[in-house]
Protein backbone atom coordinates (compact mmCIF):
# COMPACT_ATOMS: atom_id res chain seq x y z
CA UNK A 1 0.00 0.00 0.00
CA UNK A 2 1.27 3.37 -0.89
CA UNK A 3 -0.62 6.43 0.61
CA UNK A 4 1.86 9.29 -1.23
CA UNK A 5 1.21 8.24 -4.60
CA UNK A 6 -2.40 9.91 -6.32
CA UNK A 7 -3.55 9.46 -9.30
CA UNK A 8 -6.24 11.17 -11.13
CA UNK A 9 -9.42 8.61 -12.24
CA UNK A 10 -11.15 8.44 -15.11
CA UNK A 11 -15.18 8.30 -15.52
CA UNK A 12 -16.68 5.10 -15.15
CA UNK A 13 -18.14 3.88 -18.63
CA UNK A 14 -19.94 1.19 -20.26
CA UNK A 15 -18.25 -1.39 -22.04
CA UNK A 16 -19.40 -2.10 -25.09
CA UNK A 17 -18.11 -5.63 -26.70
CA UNK A 18 -19.35 -8.61 -27.67
CA UNK A 19 -20.19 -11.49 -25.45
CA UNK A 20 -18.51 -14.73 -26.34
CA UNK A 21 -18.57 -17.69 -24.31
CA UNK A 22 -16.57 -20.41 -26.38
CA UNK A 23 -14.83 -20.26 -30.06
CA UNK A 24 -17.90 -20.41 -31.94
CA UNK A 25 -19.41 -17.38 -30.38
CA UNK A 26 -16.34 -15.61 -30.39
CA UNK A 27 -16.13 -16.36 -34.31
CA UNK A 28 -19.70 -14.99 -34.80
CA UNK A 29 -18.40 -11.55 -32.81
CA UNK A 30 -15.55 -11.61 -35.49
CA UNK A 31 -18.06 -11.63 -38.51
CA UNK A 32 -20.39 -9.08 -36.98
CA UNK A 33 -16.73 -6.81 -36.55
CA UNK A 34 -16.60 -7.93 -40.26
CA UNK A 35 -14.37 -5.63 -42.32
CA UNK A 36 -12.45 -3.60 -39.28
CA UNK A 37 -8.67 -4.12 -39.52
CA UNK A 38 -8.31 -7.65 -36.79
CA UNK A 39 -4.33 -8.04 -37.09
CA UNK A 40 -1.62 -6.27 -38.87
CA UNK A 41 2.23 -7.47 -39.17
CA UNK A 42 5.05 -7.48 -41.55
CA UNK A 43 5.77 -10.19 -43.88
CA UNK A 44 8.78 -9.74 -46.17
CA UNK A 45 9.41 -6.17 -45.37
CA UNK A 46 5.93 -5.59 -46.14
CA UNK A 47 3.19 -4.51 -43.61
CA UNK A 48 0.17 -6.87 -44.42
CA UNK A 49 -3.29 -6.68 -42.92
CA UNK A 50 -6.44 -8.96 -42.57
CA UNK A 51 -9.86 -8.13 -41.60
CA UNK A 52 -12.01 -9.73 -38.53
CA UNK A 53 -14.64 -11.51 -41.35
CA UNK A 54 -11.39 -12.77 -43.31
CA UNK A 55 -9.61 -13.87 -40.06
CA UNK A 56 -13.07 -15.80 -38.86
CA UNK A 57 -12.66 -17.36 -42.74
CA UNK A 58 -9.40 -18.55 -42.09
CA UNK A 59 -10.00 -20.10 -38.49
CA UNK A 60 -12.98 -21.98 -39.73
CA UNK A 61 -11.42 -23.51 -43.24
CA UNK A 62 -8.28 -24.31 -40.72
CA UNK A 63 -10.70 -26.11 -38.57
CA UNK A 64 -12.02 -27.70 -41.33
CA UNK A 65 -8.98 -28.95 -42.40
CA UNK A 66 -8.15 -30.44 -39.20
CA UNK A 67 -11.32 -32.32 -39.58
CA UNK A 68 -10.59 -33.85 -42.30
CA UNK A 69 -7.12 -34.72 -41.62
CA UNK A 70 -7.85 -36.49 -38.08
CA UNK A 71 -11.79 -36.67 -38.01
CA UNK A 72 -13.20 -36.27 -35.03
CA UNK A 73 -10.56 -34.78 -33.09
CA UNK A 74 -9.18 -35.52 -29.34
CA UNK A 75 -4.85 -35.02 -30.96
CA UNK A 76 -2.84 -32.95 -29.37
CA UNK A 77 -1.30 -30.13 -31.73
CA UNK A 78 1.62 -27.81 -30.74
CA UNK A 79 1.46 -24.13 -32.25
CA UNK A 80 5.04 -22.70 -32.29
CA UNK A 81 6.40 -19.40 -33.63
CA UNK A 82 6.73 -15.61 -34.24
CA UNK A 83 3.72 -13.48 -33.05
CA UNK A 84 1.59 -13.28 -36.41
CA UNK A 85 -2.29 -14.05 -37.65
CA UNK A 86 -1.77 -17.52 -38.47
CA UNK A 87 -0.43 -18.24 -34.53
CA UNK A 88 -3.66 -16.94 -33.86
CA UNK A 89 -5.87 -18.67 -36.14
CA UNK A 90 -4.29 -22.46 -35.99
CA UNK A 91 -4.98 -22.18 -32.01
CA UNK A 92 -8.54 -21.05 -32.22
CA UNK A 93 -9.12 -23.61 -35.04
CA UNK A 94 -7.57 -26.35 -33.53
CA UNK A 95 -9.62 -25.96 -29.81
CA UNK A 96 -12.98 -25.25 -32.68
CA UNK A 97 -12.06 -28.77 -34.33
CA UNK A 98 -12.44 -30.48 -31.21
CA UNK A 99 -8.51 -31.00 -30.77
CA UNK A 100 -6.08 -30.10 -27.77
CA UNK A 101 -3.58 -26.97 -28.71
CA UNK A 102 -0.12 -26.92 -27.07
CA UNK A 103 1.02 -23.74 -27.41
CA UNK A 104 4.99 -23.88 -27.02
CA UNK A 105 7.96 -21.20 -25.76
CA UNK A 106 10.33 -20.60 -29.36
CA UNK A 107 12.74 -19.67 -27.03
CA UNK A 108 12.96 -22.57 -25.36
CA UNK A 109 16.12 -25.39 -26.70
CA UNK A 110 14.92 -27.79 -29.19
CA UNK A 111 15.87 -31.03 -27.03
CA UNK A 112 13.62 -29.28 -24.36
CA UNK A 113 10.88 -28.66 -26.87
CA UNK A 114 11.40 -32.35 -27.58
CA UNK A 115 10.55 -33.85 -24.46
CA UNK A 116 7.82 -31.28 -23.92
CA UNK A 117 5.91 -32.79 -27.27
CA UNK A 118 6.78 -36.26 -26.03
CA UNK A 119 5.43 -35.37 -22.13
CA UNK A 120 2.08 -34.13 -23.86
CA UNK A 121 1.50 -36.80 -26.39
CA UNK A 122 1.75 -34.48 -29.29
CA UNK A 123 0.45 -35.34 -33.25
CA UNK A 124 0.82 -32.36 -34.80
CA UNK A 125 3.04 -29.09 -34.95
CA UNK A 126 1.95 -26.43 -36.33
CA UNK A 127 5.63 -23.95 -36.57
CA UNK A 128 6.62 -20.98 -38.38
CA UNK A 129 9.19 -21.05 -40.94
CA UNK A 130 12.45 -20.41 -38.13
CA UNK A 131 11.07 -24.34 -37.11
CA UNK A 132 11.54 -25.92 -40.45
CA UNK A 133 14.83 -27.82 -40.05
CA UNK A 134 14.73 -28.23 -36.48
CA UNK A 135 11.57 -30.40 -36.80
CA UNK A 136 12.55 -31.41 -40.26
CA UNK A 137 15.08 -33.80 -38.49
CA UNK A 138 13.43 -33.77 -35.60
CA UNK A 139 10.17 -35.20 -36.94
CA UNK A 140 10.54 -37.12 -40.11
CA UNK A 141 11.64 -40.63 -40.87
CA UNK A 142 10.12 -41.74 -37.67
CA UNK A 143 12.43 -40.03 -35.60
CA UNK A 144 10.13 -38.58 -32.87
CA UNK A 145 7.91 -41.42 -30.94
CA UNK A 146 4.51 -39.10 -30.74
CA UNK A 147 4.85 -36.64 -33.26
CA UNK A 148 4.11 -37.40 -36.88
CA UNK A 149 2.63 -34.22 -38.80
CA UNK A 150 4.24 -31.18 -39.59
CA UNK A 151 1.84 -27.98 -40.88
CA UNK A 152 4.73 -25.52 -41.30
CA UNK A 153 3.30 -22.05 -41.72
CA UNK A 154 6.12 -21.16 -44.47
CA UNK A 155 6.89 -24.45 -45.99
CA UNK A 156 10.19 -23.08 -47.23
CA UNK A 157 12.55 -26.25 -47.58
CA UNK A 158 9.98 -28.34 -46.86
CA UNK A 159 8.46 -28.83 -49.83
CA UNK A 160 10.61 -30.95 -51.62
CA UNK A 161 10.03 -33.55 -49.09
CA UNK A 162 7.66 -36.65 -49.95
CA UNK A 163 6.95 -37.25 -46.51
CA UNK A 164 3.12 -37.75 -46.21
CA UNK A 165 3.73 -36.01 -42.97
CA UNK A 166 4.34 -33.16 -43.49
CA UNK A 167 1.38 -30.35 -45.08
CA UNK A 168 1.73 -26.75 -45.29
CA UNK A 169 -1.03 -24.74 -43.02
CA UNK A 170 -1.94 -23.18 -46.66
CA UNK A 171 -2.67 -26.22 -47.97
CA UNK A 172 -4.74 -27.36 -44.94
CA UNK A 173 -6.63 -24.09 -45.16
CA UNK A 174 -7.24 -25.05 -49.19
CA UNK A 175 -8.15 -28.37 -47.72
CA UNK A 176 -11.03 -27.37 -45.24
CA UNK A 177 -12.08 -24.40 -47.81
CA UNK A 178 -12.79 -27.14 -50.66
CA UNK A 179 -14.74 -29.52 -48.05
CA UNK A 180 -18.27 -29.83 -48.45
CA UNK A 181 -18.53 -30.41 -44.98
CA UNK A 182 -20.40 -27.51 -42.61
CA UNK A 183 -17.98 -25.72 -40.41
CA UNK A 184 -19.00 -27.04 -36.85
CA UNK A 185 -17.23 -26.03 -33.18
CA UNK A 186 -16.67 -27.84 -30.32
CA UNK A 187 -18.62 -25.62 -27.91
CA UNK A 188 -17.97 -28.73 -25.16
CA UNK A 189 -16.79 -26.17 -22.79
CA UNK A 190 -15.86 -28.00 -19.98
CA UNK A 191 -13.73 -30.27 -22.39
CA UNK A 192 -10.12 -30.21 -21.77
CA UNK A 193 -8.86 -27.92 -24.79
CA UNK A 194 -5.32 -26.82 -24.40
CA UNK A 195 -2.22 -27.61 -22.44
CA UNK A 196 0.13 -25.14 -21.12
CA UNK A 197 3.75 -25.84 -19.72
CA UNK A 198 4.52 -23.85 -16.88
CA UNK A 199 8.12 -22.10 -16.88
CA UNK A 200 10.92 -24.65 -15.98
CA UNK A 201 12.06 -27.49 -17.93
CA UNK A 202 11.06 -31.13 -18.53
CA UNK A 203 12.16 -32.31 -15.10
CA UNK A 204 10.70 -28.85 -12.96
CA UNK A 205 7.48 -27.69 -15.45
CA UNK A 206 4.00 -29.17 -14.74
CA UNK A 207 1.54 -29.27 -17.51
CA UNK A 208 -1.88 -27.11 -16.80
CA UNK A 209 -5.05 -28.06 -18.38
CA UNK A 210 -7.62 -25.47 -19.27
CA UNK A 211 -11.05 -25.64 -21.16
CA UNK A 212 -12.80 -23.07 -22.78
CA UNK A 213 -14.93 -22.65 -19.52
CA UNK A 214 -11.94 -21.43 -17.86
CA UNK A 215 -10.63 -19.33 -20.78
CA UNK A 216 -13.61 -17.76 -22.03
CA UNK A 217 -14.96 -16.81 -18.15
CA UNK A 218 -11.29 -14.97 -18.03
CA UNK A 219 -11.57 -13.20 -21.41
CA UNK A 220 -14.97 -11.61 -20.61
CA UNK A 221 -13.62 -10.31 -17.04
CA UNK A 222 -11.24 -8.84 -18.78
CA UNK A 223 -13.62 -6.74 -21.09
CA UNK A 224 -15.71 -5.98 -18.16
CA UNK A 225 -13.02 -4.45 -16.30
CA UNK A 226 -10.37 -3.50 -18.58
CA UNK A 227 -10.67 0.17 -20.16
CA UNK A 228 -10.66 -1.61 -24.16
CA UNK A 229 -12.41 0.47 -26.55
CA UNK A 230 -12.82 -0.93 -30.11
CA UNK A 231 -10.88 2.09 -31.94
CA UNK A 232 -7.86 0.90 -29.92
CA UNK A 233 -4.44 -0.80 -31.41
CA UNK A 234 -2.17 -2.44 -29.53
CA UNK A 235 1.06 -3.99 -30.23
CA UNK A 236 1.74 -7.60 -29.29
CA UNK A 237 5.28 -7.09 -27.45
CA UNK A 238 4.73 -10.02 -25.21
CA UNK A 239 5.07 -13.60 -26.93
CA UNK A 240 1.54 -15.20 -27.65
CA UNK A 241 2.75 -18.99 -26.20
CA UNK A 242 2.02 -16.26 -22.88
CA UNK A 243 -1.14 -16.38 -21.43
CA UNK A 244 -1.66 -13.28 -20.39
CA UNK A 245 -0.48 -11.82 -23.63
CA UNK A 246 -3.32 -14.25 -25.77
CA UNK A 247 -5.92 -13.12 -23.12
CA UNK A 248 -5.78 -10.00 -23.58
CA UNK A 249 -5.80 -10.31 -27.60
CA UNK A 250 -8.76 -12.48 -27.11
CA UNK A 251 -10.56 -9.71 -24.84
CA UNK A 252 -9.20 -6.63 -26.88
CA UNK A 253 -11.07 -8.73 -30.11
CA UNK A 254 -14.30 -9.02 -28.39
CA UNK A 255 -13.94 -5.11 -29.19
CA UNK A 256 -13.44 -4.85 -32.62
CA UNK A 257 -9.64 -3.18 -31.13
CA UNK A 258 -6.82 -3.84 -33.80
CA UNK A 259 -3.62 -5.87 -32.86
CA UNK A 260 -0.19 -5.14 -34.68
CA UNK A 261 2.64 -7.98 -34.55
CA UNK A 262 6.31 -6.93 -32.81
CA UNK A 263 9.11 -7.62 -35.06
CA UNK A 264 11.36 -8.14 -32.36
CA UNK A 265 12.28 -6.61 -28.78
CA UNK A 266 15.35 -5.14 -30.75
CA UNK A 267 12.96 -3.26 -33.40
CA UNK A 268 10.58 -2.58 -30.54
CA UNK A 269 10.46 1.17 -30.09
CA UNK A 270 10.64 1.51 -33.82
CA UNK A 271 7.53 -0.53 -34.53
CA UNK A 272 5.90 1.46 -31.79
CA UNK A 273 6.63 4.48 -33.72
CA UNK A 274 5.14 2.67 -37.25
CA UNK A 275 2.12 1.32 -35.98
CA UNK A 276 1.59 4.11 -32.87
CA UNK A 277 -0.60 2.18 -30.36
CA UNK A 278 -2.67 3.38 -28.21
CA UNK A 279 -2.46 0.64 -25.48
CA UNK A 280 0.29 -1.91 -24.37
CA UNK A 281 0.25 -4.86 -22.41
CA UNK A 282 3.84 -5.18 -20.62
CA UNK A 283 5.52 -6.87 -17.80
CA UNK A 284 7.05 -4.69 -15.15
CA UNK A 285 10.06 -4.98 -15.98
CA UNK A 286 9.78 -3.71 -19.25
CA UNK A 287 7.92 -0.96 -18.33
CA UNK A 288 11.29 0.23 -16.09
CA UNK A 289 13.49 -0.58 -19.32
CA UNK A 290 11.54 2.01 -21.10
CA UNK A 291 11.14 4.35 -18.11
CA UNK A 292 15.34 4.33 -17.39
CA UNK A 293 15.79 4.33 -21.55
CA UNK A 294 13.73 7.72 -21.29
CA UNK A 295 15.56 9.42 -18.79
CA UNK A 296 19.47 8.02 -19.80
CA UNK A 297 18.40 10.06 -23.32
CA UNK A 298 17.67 12.73 -21.37
CA UNK A 299 20.40 12.93 -19.33
CA UNK A 300 22.73 12.29 -22.20
CA UNK A 301 20.91 15.83 -24.05
CA UNK A 302 21.07 17.44 -20.90
CA UNK A 303 17.26 17.81 -19.85
CA UNK A 304 16.97 15.19 -16.95
CA UNK A 305 16.62 17.90 -14.57
CA UNK A 306 13.91 19.77 -16.51
CA UNK A 307 12.24 16.60 -17.13
CA UNK A 308 12.38 15.54 -13.53
CA UNK A 309 10.78 18.69 -12.50
CA UNK A 310 8.20 18.41 -15.45
CA UNK A 311 6.74 15.51 -14.65
CA UNK A 312 5.93 16.50 -10.37
CA UNK A 313 4.86 19.85 -11.58
CA UNK A 314 1.93 18.01 -14.58
CA UNK A 315 1.36 15.57 -11.68
CA UNK A 316 0.32 18.17 -9.88
CA UNK A 317 -1.58 20.16 -12.14
CA UNK A 318 -3.23 16.77 -13.46
CA UNK A 319 -5.49 17.21 -10.32
CA UNK A 320 -6.27 21.10 -11.01
CA UNK A 321 -7.98 19.12 -14.37
CA UNK A 322 -4.67 20.67 -16.25
CA UNK A 323 -3.41 18.36 -18.51
CA UNK A 324 -0.01 19.01 -20.26
CA UNK A 325 1.09 15.85 -21.31
CA UNK A 326 0.65 16.70 -25.13
CA UNK A 327 2.95 19.44 -25.01
CA UNK A 328 5.11 19.65 -22.02
CA UNK A 329 6.10 15.59 -22.99
CA UNK A 330 5.68 15.58 -26.69
CA UNK A 331 9.42 14.00 -27.61
CA UNK A 332 8.79 11.42 -24.56
CA UNK A 333 5.17 10.08 -26.11
CA UNK A 334 6.47 10.32 -29.56
CA UNK A 335 8.81 7.85 -28.35
CA UNK A 336 5.75 5.49 -28.38
CA UNK A 337 4.25 6.83 -31.69
CA UNK A 338 2.49 9.64 -29.69
CA UNK A 339 -0.85 8.26 -29.39
CA UNK A 340 -0.16 5.66 -26.55
CA UNK A 341 -2.79 6.31 -23.64
CA UNK A 342 -2.75 2.48 -21.12
CA UNK A 343 -0.56 0.36 -20.34
CA UNK A 344 -1.98 -2.97 -18.96
CA UNK A 345 0.88 -4.05 -16.97
CA UNK A 346 1.15 -8.06 -14.96
CA UNK A 347 3.42 -10.20 -14.55
CA UNK A 348 5.01 -8.83 -11.00
CA UNK A 349 4.52 -6.08 -8.94
CA UNK A 350 5.45 -2.42 -10.31
CA UNK A 351 6.91 0.53 -8.21
CA UNK A 352 3.82 2.98 -7.69
CA UNK A 353 6.28 5.91 -8.52
CA UNK A 354 6.15 4.43 -11.89
CA UNK A 355 2.79 4.38 -12.26
CA UNK A 356 2.46 8.60 -11.19
CA UNK A 357 5.64 9.25 -13.62
CA UNK A 358 3.48 7.90 -16.45
CA UNK A 359 0.46 9.59 -15.48
CA UNK A 360 2.34 12.55 -15.69
CA UNK A 361 3.14 11.37 -19.20
CA UNK A 362 -0.22 11.05 -20.40
CA UNK A 363 0.20 7.20 -20.19
CA UNK A 364 -2.20 5.53 -17.62
CA UNK A 365 -1.06 1.92 -15.87
CA UNK A 366 -3.08 -0.54 -14.70
CA UNK A 367 -1.66 -2.87 -12.90
CA UNK A 368 -2.72 -6.37 -12.56
CA UNK A 369 -2.20 -9.95 -11.21
CA UNK A 370 -2.41 -13.41 -12.94
CA UNK A 371 -1.10 -16.91 -12.91
CA UNK A 372 -1.03 -19.26 -15.56
CA UNK A 373 -3.29 -22.09 -13.57
CA UNK A 374 -5.87 -19.32 -13.34
CA UNK A 375 -6.08 -18.31 -17.03
CA UNK A 376 -4.44 -16.43 -16.27
CA UNK A 377 -6.33 -12.82 -14.61
CA UNK A 378 -6.81 -13.03 -11.39
CA UNK A 379 -7.01 -9.06 -10.67
CA UNK A 380 -6.97 -5.85 -12.29
CA UNK A 381 -6.76 -2.40 -10.90
CA UNK A 382 -9.69 -0.43 -12.20
CA UNK A 383 -9.60 2.51 -14.54
CA UNK A 384 -11.88 4.72 -12.48
CA UNK A 385 -10.24 3.65 -9.27
CA UNK A 386 -7.01 2.94 -9.00
CA UNK A 387 -4.52 2.78 -6.65
CA UNK A 388 -1.11 3.14 -7.31
CA UNK A 389 0.84 -0.11 -6.07
CA UNK A 390 -1.72 -2.07 -5.60
CA UNK A 391 -3.11 -5.15 -8.41
CA UNK A 392 -6.73 -4.13 -7.86
CA UNK A 393 -10.11 -6.43 -6.71
CA UNK A 394 -10.45 -9.85 -7.87
CA UNK A 395 -12.29 -9.97 -11.53
CA UNK A 396 -15.45 -10.83 -11.95
CA UNK A 397 -14.93 -14.87 -12.71
CA UNK A 398 -13.09 -15.58 -9.47
CA UNK A 399 -12.92 -14.79 -5.34
CA UNK A 400 -9.91 -14.34 -3.85
CA UNK A 401 -8.77 -14.89 -0.23
CA UNK A 402 -5.92 -13.98 1.56
CA UNK A 403 -4.72 -17.32 3.67
CA UNK A 404 -2.35 -16.30 6.79
CA UNK A 405 -2.13 -15.29 10.18
CA UNK A 406 -0.18 -12.37 10.69
CA UNK A 407 -0.95 -8.54 10.63
CA UNK A 408 0.89 -6.32 8.84
CA UNK A 409 2.33 -2.91 9.17
CA UNK A 410 -1.29 -1.50 7.51
CA UNK A 411 -3.31 -3.79 10.06
CA UNK A 412 -4.46 -6.41 6.52
CA UNK A 413 -3.58 -10.21 7.07
CA UNK A 414 -0.61 -10.86 5.07
CA UNK A 415 -0.53 -14.38 3.69
CA UNK A 416 -1.04 -16.30 0.53
CA UNK A 417 -3.42 -15.76 -2.12
CA UNK A 418 -5.78 -17.90 -2.97
CA UNK A 419 -8.43 -18.41 -5.84
CA UNK A 420 -11.81 -19.95 -6.59
CA UNK A 421 -13.66 -19.63 -9.51
CA UNK A 422 -14.26 -20.62 -13.00
CA UNK A 423 -10.67 -19.68 -14.40
CA UNK A 424 -9.35 -22.08 -12.03
CA UNK A 425 -7.29 -24.79 -14.38
CA UNK A 426 -8.63 -28.33 -14.21
CA UNK A 427 -5.54 -29.55 -13.14
CA UNK A 428 -2.24 -30.67 -13.84
CA UNK A 429 -1.92 -33.28 -16.09
CA UNK A 430 -1.02 -36.61 -15.10
CA UNK A 431 0.17 -35.35 -11.66
CA UNK A 432 -1.88 -36.39 -8.63
CA UNK A 433 1.05 -35.26 -6.30
CA UNK A 434 0.84 -31.67 -7.83
CA UNK A 435 -2.62 -31.43 -7.62
CA UNK A 436 -2.99 -32.53 -3.96
CA UNK A 437 -0.64 -29.57 -3.33
CA UNK A 438 -2.11 -27.05 -5.56
CA UNK A 439 -5.04 -27.09 -3.78
CA UNK A 440 -6.32 -26.13 -0.45
CA UNK A 441 -9.09 -29.24 1.40
CA UNK A 442 -11.71 -26.97 0.83
CA UNK A 443 -10.82 -26.49 -3.17
CA UNK A 444 -9.22 -23.05 -3.55
CA UNK A 445 -6.23 -22.78 -6.03
CA UNK A 446 -2.91 -21.70 -3.79
CA UNK A 447 -0.87 -19.14 -5.94
CA UNK A 448 2.08 -19.41 -4.04
CA UNK A 449 2.19 -15.85 -4.17
CA UNK A 450 1.94 -14.28 -1.02
CA UNK A 451 -0.01 -10.40 -0.52
CA UNK A 452 -2.62 -8.92 1.42
CA UNK A 453 -6.10 -7.22 0.89
CA UNK A 454 -7.50 -3.75 1.86
CA UNK A 455 -10.58 -2.83 3.38
CA UNK A 456 -11.78 -2.41 -0.27
CA UNK A 457 -10.98 -5.55 -1.61
CA UNK A 458 -7.77 -4.11 -3.48
CA UNK A 459 -4.88 -6.92 -3.59
CA UNK A 460 -1.07 -6.04 -2.91
CA UNK A 461 1.26 -8.25 -3.56
CA UNK A 462 4.21 -8.03 -1.57
CA UNK A 463 6.46 -11.52 -2.77
CA UNK A 464 6.35 -15.69 -3.85
CA UNK A 465 6.45 -17.25 -1.41
CA UNK A 466 8.85 -20.17 -2.98
CA UNK A 467 11.75 -17.28 -3.33
CA UNK A 468 11.01 -16.19 0.27
CA UNK A 469 14.24 -16.26 2.27
CA UNK A 470 14.20 -17.26 5.96
CA UNK A 471 16.97 -15.69 8.03
CA UNK A 472 18.16 -17.36 11.20
CA UNK A 473 15.78 -15.07 13.54
CA UNK A 474 12.47 -16.13 11.49
CA UNK A 475 12.00 -12.98 9.49
CA UNK A 476 10.89 -13.45 6.22
CA UNK A 477 12.37 -11.48 3.51
CA UNK A 478 10.49 -11.39 0.45
CA UNK A 479 13.66 -10.37 -2.66
CA UNK A 480 11.54 -8.58 -4.79
CA UNK A 481 10.44 -5.85 -2.32
CA UNK A 482 14.31 -4.90 -1.40
CA UNK A 483 14.78 -5.53 -5.36
CA UNK A 484 12.13 -2.52 -6.24
CA UNK A 485 14.42 0.22 -4.09
CA UNK A 486 17.42 -1.05 -5.89
CA UNK A 487 16.08 -0.46 -9.42
CA UNK A 488 15.53 2.86 -8.48
CA UNK A 489 19.31 3.30 -7.97
CA UNK A 490 19.65 4.55 -11.83
CA UNK A 491 23.50 3.07 -11.99
CA UNK A 492 22.18 -0.31 -11.71
CA UNK A 493 20.22 -1.96 -14.81
CA UNK A 494 19.16 -5.43 -13.65
CA UNK A 495 19.23 -7.06 -9.63
CA UNK A 496 18.27 -10.28 -8.02
CA UNK A 497 18.41 -10.54 -4.12
CA UNK A 498 19.71 -14.23 -2.73
CA UNK A 499 20.14 -15.50 0.16
CA UNK A 500 23.29 -16.83 1.33
CA UNK A 501 24.27 -19.24 4.16
CA UNK A 502 27.05 -16.95 5.72
CA UNK A 503 29.43 -18.26 8.67
CA UNK A 504 26.86 -16.06 10.75
CA UNK A 505 23.95 -17.10 9.26
CA UNK A 506 21.93 -16.72 6.26
CA UNK A 507 22.35 -12.95 4.43
CA UNK A 508 21.28 -11.11 1.73
CA UNK A 509 23.37 -10.50 -1.29
CA UNK A 510 22.39 -8.38 -4.49
CA UNK A 511 23.32 -10.11 -7.59
CA UNK A 512 23.59 -6.35 -9.56
CA UNK A 513 24.26 -5.98 -13.47
CA UNK A 514 25.36 -2.34 -13.62
CA UNK A 515 24.55 0.16 -16.43
CA UNK A 516 27.16 -0.14 -18.33
CA UNK A 517 25.39 1.23 -21.56
CA UNK A 518 23.97 4.48 -19.52
CA UNK A 519 26.75 5.11 -18.40
CA UNK A 520 29.78 3.98 -20.88
CA UNK A 521 31.78 7.26 -20.13
CA UNK A 522 32.18 6.55 -16.20
CA UNK A 523 35.40 3.71 -15.68
CA UNK A 524 33.83 0.30 -14.16
CA UNK A 525 35.76 0.91 -11.02
CA UNK A 526 33.43 4.07 -10.11
CA UNK A 527 30.28 3.16 -11.63
CA UNK A 528 30.78 -0.01 -9.00
CA UNK A 529 31.55 2.25 -6.13
CA UNK A 530 28.42 4.48 -7.18
CA UNK A 531 26.45 1.52 -6.56
CA UNK A 532 28.52 0.35 -3.37
CA UNK A 533 27.58 3.98 -2.43
CA UNK A 534 23.84 4.00 -2.86
CA UNK A 535 23.17 0.65 -1.34
CA UNK A 536 24.89 1.73 1.65
CA UNK A 537 22.57 4.53 2.06
CA UNK A 538 19.83 2.63 1.38
CA UNK A 539 20.49 -0.04 4.15
CA UNK A 540 20.46 3.19 6.76
CA UNK A 541 16.35 3.29 5.64
CA UNK A 542 15.61 -0.08 6.23
CA UNK A 543 15.18 -2.87 8.73
CA UNK A 544 18.18 -4.33 10.14
CA UNK A 545 17.01 -7.66 8.83
CA UNK A 546 16.53 -6.30 5.46
CA UNK A 547 19.73 -4.60 4.90
CA UNK A 548 22.40 -6.17 1.53
CA UNK A 549 25.48 -7.04 3.55
CA UNK A 550 27.44 -7.78 0.12
CA UNK A 551 26.87 -6.82 -3.35
CA UNK A 552 27.72 -9.39 -6.33
CA UNK A 553 28.53 -7.96 -9.89
CA UNK A 554 28.11 -9.29 -13.09
CA UNK A 555 28.61 -8.35 -17.02
CA UNK A 556 25.85 -9.81 -18.46
CA UNK A 557 22.10 -9.92 -18.28
CA UNK A 558 20.66 -12.23 -16.12
CA UNK A 559 18.64 -15.15 -17.83
CA UNK A 560 15.37 -14.30 -18.87
CA UNK A 561 11.88 -16.20 -20.29
CA UNK A 562 10.42 -15.19 -23.48
CA UNK A 563 8.33 -12.69 -21.20
CA UNK A 564 11.47 -11.17 -19.96
CA UNK A 565 11.34 -12.32 -16.53
CA UNK A 566 14.12 -13.21 -15.10
CA UNK A 567 14.80 -16.72 -14.31
CA UNK A 568 15.41 -16.38 -10.89
CA UNK A 569 15.88 -19.67 -9.62
CA UNK A 570 19.00 -19.57 -11.88
CA UNK A 571 21.11 -16.72 -9.72
CA UNK A 572 22.63 -17.96 -6.49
Amino acid sequence: MNKRIRVVNKKKTDRIFLEANNVAELLAAYEVHGERIFYAWKEGGEVKEISYGDFAALVKNIAKGLVELYGEGGKRIAVIGETSPYWIASHLAIISSGNVVVPMDKELDPVEISKFFEYADVSAIVHAKAFNTVFKDMVLDNKHPTVNCLIPINGEGLESTENANVITLSALTEMGAASEAEFFADTNVDRCCELLFTSGTTGTSKCVMLCQKNIFSNVMAACATVDFEADDVLVSVLPLHHTYELMCTIAGSCYGMKFCACTSLRHVMKDFKEYRPTGLTLVPLFVTTMYKRIMSEAKNSGKDKILGVATKVAHTLKFAGIDLSEKVFKDVRAAFGGRLKKIICGGAALSPELTSVFESFGISIYEGYGITECSPLVAVTPYFKRKPGSVGPAVPCNEVRIDGLETNEYGFISGEIQVKGDNVMMGYMDNDEANAAAFTEDGWFRTGDVGYMDKDGYIYLTGRAKSVIVLDNGKNVFPEEIEEYLEKIEEIAECVVVGREEENGVKLVAVVLPAYEKFPEIEECDLRGNIQKAITALNKRLPSFKQIHKIDFRKTEFEKTSSRKIKRHLVK
